[in-house]
């Protein structure tokens, strides 16, 4: 009897120990961690099986750069970009255009999650914004539609930039099907 109680105190230390050597080496993530994590993996969601190609209109009032970096026609590479599969592809400029692009964040109206960090909407795609350009944290209504639900949506300015933004035809790296006429992309996240 001695034998067996000594053996089943043994064995209840021995799981003691292991649970607490097992839970010390995994911490539970902490809730910025987390959120972080579901934001991250929300900016991969957000492009993801959408048509990025359009129509080629262009918002009235938008100006053509008169000597662009990148001339329409020329091929280049996207260095930097914001959906998967634009990094690394080549691309041929469609247009060029002198403007001020905008960063934002926005509820789609057909429902959803929040988009943060929408890159890029113009300042011909906004409704009655006024004088260029607009400070982050300022609201718009934007009359852009390069995503379902973003038409008509009202943008929270996240960042804004003059610059040549360029409409483009590529072909994504991550093998999906060619984009034509993708608005918009600045020249920063271009090369030759």
């Amino acid at each position: 009897m001695k034998k067996q109680l000594t053996f089943g105190i043994i064995a209840l230390l021995a799981m003691v120990f292991l649970a607490a050597c097992t839970n010390n080496n995994d911490p539970s993530p902490t809730n910025d961690e987390t959120n972080e994590q579901e934001e991250m993996n929300h900016e991969e969601m957000d492009h993801e099986g959408m048509d990025h190609s359009s129509d080629g209109e262009i918002p009235e009032g938008l100006e053509k750069a008169d000597e662009p970096t990148y001339a329409v026609g020329s091929t280049v590479t996207i260095k930097n970009g914001h959906m998967e599969g634009m990094e690394g592809a080549e691309a041929k400029i469609v247009g060029a255009y002198n403007t001020t692009a905008y960063a934002v964040n926005y509820t789609p109206t057909s429902g959803g999650d929040p988009v943060k960090n929408h890159k890029w909407i113009i300042h011909e795609e906004l409704e009655e914004p006024g004088e260029a350009p607009l400070r982050e944290g300022e609201t718009a209504v934007t009359t852009a539609d390069h995503m379902e639900g973003m038409k008509g949506a009202e943008v929270d300015i996240a960042s804004s930039e003059d610059t040549t933004v360029y409409m483009i035809d590529y072909t994504p790296t991550n093998g999906v099907e060619k984009v034509k006429n993708h608005k918009w992309v600045t020249e920063a996240e271009l090369e030759r």
